[in-house]
């Protein structure tokens, strides 16, 4: 075991989470984040939330140099993170910062960074349609940016989050879906671009670890869900949230059988770290393989966690939604192939999605709904 530092993370399920994550990781990880400088992008959103809890909370143990944040506040949230800044001021340097425009060669402590994590990207489908293009630009033009001011620094590690999404809507016989698989998505429609963004992404990814060896490792989420997740996301594990802490019932907006596999945020933080620290290219799904469930499976979940914790009354109803576009492109099921993951980097999720529901409502009592 580990001795737990007595600052920054004052919330018990989140303080857990943290300790929990630092237990998985290998001493040969935990060596790569030593006496390191880390820039994170889009650092005000849900996986921010975790990254800069748990940077911050082993700062001192890991004799961390300084925490970069970048955040251009379009979807992010600030309180939180000026908390945070607050808590340790020397270490934690937040910049009010837009990938699209601005330079990371403006940003003092920049070029000095170790470890670079790219988070920057809208991954709500609501908001990325209020923001379609902010959405291309940020996993594109961002990213290239982010790259070319890079590709001759000495990095131990780069993270770029891309998406499930990118496969879009499975054949059968690809679920779950590999790494290998190549996608079934539409170029042109409500998803497209978000979906096709972070396709692009990875390619540039790859062009620059081929040509100038930068060891980026790409993450490929599914349907992360827990503390952090502001519950005016928009997303179905914040929505069916919401209803829980407001009192209100659950809707859904389509007939509850599209299925999913939902992945608590510290084991998804814990692959991410990996994938951040695995020093090479490749590509990752990260996430849980099982259970698969439907939409009507995970609203009952959190109804009945919700009783426990809140004295939850609300039912679960069925609605059409105003959007007529709402589930074009929307994907039958997703569930990843974790065998690449746990073969190269040990990565062995183990968060059982009751639990993790449990969890996320517990946080959101201890907090009256709010980010902390």
């Amino acid at each position: 075991m580990f001795e737990t530092l007595p600052v920054q993370v004052g919330n018990r399920i989140v303080r857990e989470d943290m300790e929990t994550i630092y237990r998985n990781l290998t001493e040969q990880e935990i060596a790569k984040l030593r006496d390191s400088t880390i820039l994170l992008t889009g650092c005000g959103g849900f996986l921010g939330y975790y990254f800069m809890h748990f940077f911050a909370h082993y700062a001192e143990e890991l004799q961390i140099k300084r925490i970069i944040a970048l955040e251009n506040f379009l979807t992010g949230t600030k309180d939180w993170l000026s908390n945070l800044v607050a808590s340790n001021p020397a270490v934690i340097k937040l910049h009010e910062f837009n990938v699209i425009t601005d330079s990371v060669a403006d940003v003092p402590g920049a070029e000095d960074a170790d470890l670079v994590i790219h988070m920057a990207s809208i991954a709500s489908p609501t908001f990325y349609r209020i923001y379609p293009l902010e959405t291309v630009d940020a996993n594109i033009t961002g990213l290239r940016r982010l790259l070319d001011f890079y590709a001759d620094k000495q990095l131990r590690g780069f993270l770029f989050f891309s998406s499930s999404e990118i496969y879009g809507d499975p054949f059968p016989e690809f679920i779950p879906t590999p790494e290998t698989y190549r996608g079934n998505v539409a170029t042109i429609g409500p998803r497209a671009c978000y979906d096709e963004a972070k396709r692009f992404g990875e390619t540039l990814c790859y062009l620059f670890a081929q040509k100038y060896n930068l060891p980026i490792g790409i993450a490929r989420p599914f349907n992360n869900y827990g503390p952090g997740m502001n519950i005016n996301d928009k997303r179905l594990p914040a929505d069916f949230a919401k209803a829980v802490v407001e009192g209100r019932d659950l809707e859904i907006l389509s007939d509850g059988t599209p299925t999913r596999t939902f992945c608590y945020i510290s084991d998804a933080i814990t692959g991410y770290m990996k994938v951040l620290l695995h020093g090479q290219f490749e590509v990752f799904n990260i996430g849980m393989d099982q259970p698969e469930l439907s939409v009507r499976s995970f609203a009952e979940l959190f109804t009945q966690a919700g009783r426990d914790i809140f004295d939850y009354q609300g039912t679960i109803f069925f609605q059409v939604s105003a959007d007529q576009e709402y589930l074009t492109d929307n994907p039958n099921r997703r569930c990843p192939d974790l065998t690449k993951a746990r073969t190269l980097l040990g990565y062995a999720p183990a968060v059982p999605v009751a639990d993790g529901i449990r969890r996320y409502l517990k946080f959101l009592h201890l907090t009256n709904g709010q980010l902390a």
